[in-house]
């Protein structure tokens, strides 16, 4: 092995030791679920996104289980050169009609969906305007485009400010198309975006909008389809990305919109052109889990019951939540090494809830982020709030 590579590796890894930004993965050795068994141990989860618990769903399992007998367990090309089965067809005619659009296209990812979209949707004659919180994927697509979108060039706006959205369109006029991205729901902060501002400003000044509802699908909106429900926006957001691997327990992005706009993707969209399908089994279970979503209200009823009663749980210990409207909510620290101590202190009392820090978010703006879902009780809940008052005074004690 070449021993300058290695050497560097070594020095930046021991850097981030030293910065208290080094990550390391647990092993999940049980079904996703509200109190799972990792690394040897059970723990009650507070870090799954699998917001309505159909990750483990009997319908969901069992959809998947019959697909593997009826398709196999591959797809066995890319999408375009035969990839493309009759199971992932109907999938994006279901997602469309969830969405209340013309048309979906399904991708491997989240993150190959915003780098798929973003870079061709906008070229060297157009400008892309991004709210500073966005999240990495739509950072990285953003910066996979020719278009201008520089921080330094003044093209990210403050979090959720108006004003500065409206002036940097002000300033937007010469270029050939202007587009405005955010999240809808933002991923490290539980808060939900400005969207009938951001529709309004945008259709006043001749630009697009874009969505990335990650965290906002199978949360926000008509059993779960999103914030342009959430706010009655159908046919007013130019461009939506869902996520398949969050509250629909599975795996996948995917982009909706125009019927128009997914023929281009499907020429244009690289992550599309270069990657295999997803398994026929994967799709499947995501048409069996927006069944679910789409016909029992109680997953989503019950999650929102739970985030209010962590939140409120949190508050009235004295937690900062940091103003999360949605069930991400984040338990400010600050200190990255006091939050690293925080997690590993909560996993010793039985809680696996992870500690987010520099470059997720800020430098001193290091926080746990917890996720209460559908699949906890209001036992795991408990016992989880119970740990979290016992470190933080162990922690207090010891400061």
């Amino acid at each position: 092995m070449n021993p300058t590579l290695q050497n560097w590796l070594a020095d930046e890894i021991q850097s981030l030791r030293d910065q208290h930004l080094y990550k390391t993965p647990r092993i999940l050795e049980s079904p996703a679920g509200g109190r799972v068994r990792m690394d040897g141990r059970e723990v009650v989860n507070m870090s799954s996104n699998n917001y309505l618990g159909l990750a483990n769903h009997p319908k969901v399992r069992e959809a998947a289980l019959r697909s593997v007998e009826e398709w196999g367990v591959g797809a066995g090309a890319v999408r375009w050169i035969g990839g493309t089965m009759k199971v992932h067809q109907d999938l994006e005619e279901r997602l469309a009609a969830f969405k209340h659009t013309e048309a979906v296209l399904v991708f491997t990812g989240g993150f190959t969906a915003n780098s798929g979209c973003i870079p061709a949707v906008t070229t060297k004659d157009d400008v892309i305007i991004s709210d500073e919180l966005n999240h990495a994927s739509i950072i990285d697509g953003v910066r996979l485009s020719a278009a201008a979108y520089k921080k330094s060039d003044g093209w990210v706006y403050p979090h959720k400010d108006m004003d500065a959205l409206e002036d940097c369109l002000k300033r937007a006029q010469g270029f050939k198309k202007r587009m405005v991205i955010t999240d809808g729901v933002f991923s490290m902060d539980g808060d939900i975006a400005p969207l009938p501002d951001i529709v309004a400003l945008c259709e006043r000044y001749d630009a697009f909008v874009m969505v990335d509802d990650a965290h906002a699908s199978g949360v926000l909106g008509k059993n779960g389809a999103g914030t342009a429900s959430h706010f009655d926006l159908y046919g007013r957001v130019d461009i939506q990305l869902g996520t398949l691997s969050k509250a629909l327990g599975v795996v996948g992005g995917y982009i909706a919109g125009s019927a128009r706009l997914k023929e281009w993707l499907i020429n244009r969209g690289r992550p599309y052109l270069f990657s295999t399908a997803h398994p026929p089994m994967v799709a499947a279970a995501l048409i069996a889990a927006l069944d679910v979503m789409e016909n029992d209200p109680e997953p989503m009823r019950r999650l929102w019951a739970n985030a209010k009663w962590w939140k409120d749980a949190l508050a009235e210990k004295g937690f900062d939540t940091m103003g999360s409207e949605t069930p991400i909510t984040p338990v400010y620290v600050g200190d990255e090494a006091a939050a690293q101590q925080m997690e590993r202190m909560l996993w010793d009392e039985g809680v696996y809830a992870l500690a987010i820090v520099y470059p997720t978010v800020a430098r001193g703006k290091a926080r746990i982020r917890t996720m209460p879902s559908a699949a906890h009780t209001e036992q795991d809940l408990a016992d989880a709030l119970a740990a979290f008052v016992r470190v933080r005074d162990r922690l207090a004690v010891h400061a």
